[in-house]
């Protein structure tokens, strides 16, 4: 038997509150729905009823006429219930005309439905321009896109890079190993395609090059294993917030820590689950709302430590399942959440 097989169930005995719905309604700002250009949408509803989900925000929306098949779809058959979120194509980044057609099509999705902009970890990693060279985030080609969504007033949800020990090596020193070996194409080694400090450098330089444009760090900007950092970056970035999309096990190993941090921060911390898969929102919740101890999260290879609850009041709950997103994404029935 191997480590990938061990994991025996705990003999501990503590008060266990398996959570399935969550306390109050909320948003997920951060979703993934590629189904939502065609036919109804009671599936989805469905699922999303059960857990107590009122909105979700996919931020695969894509642009032109395929970002206007999900929202006419949407105002078809749910219209309160989604927000789609649009995406920049960067092909021919460099070409002359390139940036202002770009901006223009951004116009145009948020004509068509569009409530914000998803930019993808591929913007640092794999773009290159019509010359084969990697793009930067704070590439200033892009600077007109970041000002026109601050004009808009449409925030922009961006992933940079990935989690760090992505780039150390697969070793019994790097915590991620497991997920690692379980899921080589992940690795990337120390200068794949530059280093991760140099990433994450040029995203925060970029954000703090646009003071009026609203900013959502995904995956608690890959601090959330370093709170005390990231809370420096909040301090630095006021237009900054964060949401825990596939992170909220750093969380529930730091339970004292990360409270802190959500109380100090509650009105900057957006609710995000990254996958749609609704039985792995039991760990979010459980995480939020109650004072657990030792409980198992969803993923070994993700996280093969325990999680303990963070037990949130009510108010600041509130604040991270709708409140905030509320304040920074516009068109969102707020009757909804009455």
């Amino acid at each position: 038997m191997d480590f990938e097989q061990y994991d025996p169930p705990s003999t501990l005995v503590v008060p266990e509150h398996k959570l399935s719905k969550a306390k109050f309604p909320f948003i997920d700002v951060h979703n993934h729905q590629r189904s939502l250009g065609s036919g109804n949408l009671n599936g989805v509803l469905k699922d999303m009823d059960a857990l107590n989900m009122k909105v979700m925000v996919n931020l695969s929306g894509g642009n032109g006429e395929g970002l206007k098949r999900q929202t006419d779809n949407i105002r078809a058959h749910a219209p309160k219930r989604f927000i789609v979120f649009a995406n920049i194509s960067f092909n021919g980044i460099g070409e002359p005309g390139w940036t202002e057609k770009a901006v223009q099509q951004l116009e145009t999705d948020v004509k068509n439905g569009a409530n914000g902009l998803k930019v993808f970890k591929n913007l640092g990693l794999s773009v290159r321009d019509n010359t084969g060279k990697r793009v930067a985030i704070d590439d200033p080609r892009l600077d007109a896109i970041w000002e026109k969504c601050g004009a808009l007033k449409i925030p922009v949800l961006i992933h940079a890079a990935d989690p760090k020990p992505f780039w150390y090596p697969a070793d019994d020193q790097n915590e991620r190993w497991l997920e690692l070996k379980t899921h080589p194409g992940r690795r990337r080694g120390p200068d794949n395609p530059a280093p991760w400090e140099q990433i994450i450098a040029e995203q925060h330089r970029m954000f703090k090059k646009h003071p009026r444009t609203t900013f959502i760090n995904a995956h608690f900007g890959w601090y959330a294993n370093d709170l005390a950092h990231l809370a420096e970056l909040m301090e630095e970035i006021p237009h900054m917030y964060v949401e825990f999309g596939a992170v909220i096990a750093e969380l529930g190993r730091q339970p004292i820590a990360a409270r802190k941090f959500f109380e100090k921060y509650q009105d900057r911390i957006l609710f995000g689950k990254d996958s749609w898969q609704p039985a792995e929102y039991s760990t979010y919740f459980r995480v939020l709302e109650t004072a657990d101890e030792y409980f198992p999260y969803h993923k070994k290879y993700h996280a093969f430590w325990r999680m303990y609850g963070m037990n949130l009041p009510d108010n600041i709950l509130k604040k991270v399942y709708f409140r905030n997103a509320l304040k920074i994404i516009p068109n969102i029935d707020k009757s909804l959440f009455e």
